[in-house]
């Protein structure tokens, strides 16, 4: 009676399946060469379309070896512009089923928007459809699955073999789907069949809708991306929900095995763990945060005469910087008050820059070392009592933030200016000195970014900052 009941239910709907054979494994630089479209309607097959398709670019040695189709055949083959509008009225209102389809439909999808026509259907993988109907087997792909279940497949590799089979495939998931596996996957609210190949759609369900950073791993378990979101399954299946046909894209969705999680109590934390750590797990996929730094610093040396000197400057790579400062008219701002408050000649801190007199004579902050009428010893000792003072000023606190439930708080430890790490804490628990919160947090590795987010924060939101003594 199910059974019926499932058959009733696929006859209102018309299955186009779908294989492709092309010059390579991205759409966004390779052609189509062969095309199969099988239209099925829940019980039985309809009706059958397939095509050679010129690419219009030479076929890659490895793809003849492959499929058997070389250029001689594609010659005088259409070009897929001309057989698109029939290609388009098959596949047009139709659930797109292909084994792996991601793969066929990223193809088929760009290389009809190139010639004018949109597709937005809705997707079916019979890869995943398998591994619930048929649990247990050694392998998915086509060839394994044909050979599993007695499934005929000839002509390997060539589009109407392999859409052929997948439609026998299909049949036979219609057969045996007691537990209605195919009519779960085509229900609005699911996303099973745009998620990556071999990502478990119950690991994605087992995210939390709350905020948290997010970790892709590959078929090692190797982290290849991290993430960070206020809600963190929306956001993971938001990444698949772009079909892109970039190499990139399809190369990410491909190495996708697995995905997990650390949940977090707001937006910032998230932000913060993100940050440290991409740079601590340095992921394959991640290109923004690997190499941010603050753009400028407070730079001290040593001149031919034996003089300190303080410099604003670009942040250098292999230079260490007293302080890093978020743009130059703050660098200068700060020059400024160590010149006033410690003494320092503005010549010698690069604030003044013409061979005339020196301002800080007049002003009263320079004892006259621009013109030897001090030693360098002498001035440079005020120059590290400012940079001592500095650094002394750096300010120490507890942000308070929200925590993963509400009998629960976090607190970022910043210690002299550097973030230092973070706890969970109970809600009404207090701390009072960096050396009882040094036992309770979980240390982490500073940058720019996070420094620079954490003293915005507690600028921003004083009633967040606990002082520490």
């Amino acid at each position: 009676m199910t059974i019926v009941l499932s058959l009733d239910i696929h006859r209102q709907l018309v299955y186009a399946i779908v294989d492709i054979e092309t010059t390579g494994s991205h759409a966004a630089s390779n052609g189509i060469i062969e095309i199969a479209i099988v239209l099925h309607d829940g019980v039985r097959e309809r009706s059958r379309y397939e095509s050679l398709v010129n690419p219009g670019v030479p076929i890659p040695p490895y793809i003849q070896s492959l499929t058997g189709i070389n250029d001689a055949m594609v010659t005088r083959a259409p070009s897929f512009s001309s057989i698109a509008p029939r290609v388009h009225a098959m596949l047009q209102g139709r659930i797109f089923v292909a084994h792996n389809v991601n793969f066929d439909y990223s193809f088929v999808r760009h290389h009809l928007l190139a010639v004018g026509f949109a597709l937005e259907e809705k997707k079916l993988c019979t890869v995943r459809l398998s591994r619930k109907v048929f649990p247990g087997l050694p392998r998915y792909s086509l060839g394994n699955l044909c050979r599993s279940l007695g499934i005929s497949l000839q002509g390997r590799h060539r589009a109407m073999g392999d859409a052929a089979a997948t439609a026998a495939l299909f049949d036979r998931i219609l057969q045996v789907d007691i537990d209605g596996h195919l009519t779960a996957m085509l229900k609005p609210s699911s996303r099973e069949s745009y998620l990556p190949i071999h990502l478990p759609a119950e690991q994605v369900a087992g995210l939390p809708t709350s905020p948290g950073v997010y970790y892709f791993h590959d078929q090692k378990g190797k982290v290849i991306y991290v993430g960070k979101a206020i809600d963190v399954r929306q956001r993971v299946v938001s990444h698949f929900s772009n079909n892109s046909p970039s190499h990139r894209k399809q190369l990410f969705m491909r190495q996708i095995h697995g995905v997990s999680c650390q949940p977090v109590g707001t937006d910032l934390v998230a932000t913060i763990l993100e940050s440290i750590e991409i740079r601590r797990l340095w992921p394959a996929y991640n290109r923004s945060q690997k190499h941010w730094t603050s753009p400028y610093a407070l730079y001290a040396y040593e001149d031919m005469r034996g003089i300190l000197r303080l410099a604003i400057d670009r942040r250098r790579k292999h230079l260490h910087p007293v302080a890093t400062v978020a743009n130059l008219s703050d660098g200068y701002a700060l020059l400024r008050r160590l010149v006033r408050e410690g003494g320092l000649c503005p010549q010698c801190c690069w604030m003044q820059k013409d061979d005339g007199p020196c301002i800080g004579r007049s002003e009263g902050s320079c004892r006259g070392v621009c013109e030897g009428q001090e030693t360098p010893g002498d001035y440079n000792q005020r120059v590290q009592a400012a940079l001592l003072q500095l650094q002394q000023e750096l300010p120490s606190f507890a942000l308070v933030e929200e925590g993963r439930h509400p009998e629960e708080k976090t607190l970022l430890w910043v210690d002299r200016g550097e973030f230092r790490g973070w706890a969970h804490v109970a809600g009404q628990a207090r701390v009072e000195s960096g050396k009882e919160l040094e036992a309770m947090v979980t240390p982490c590795h500073s940058n720019d970014k996070v420094r620079s987010l954490l003293l915005r924060e507690a600028k921003s939101h004083p009633e967040k900052v606990q002082w520490l003594g």
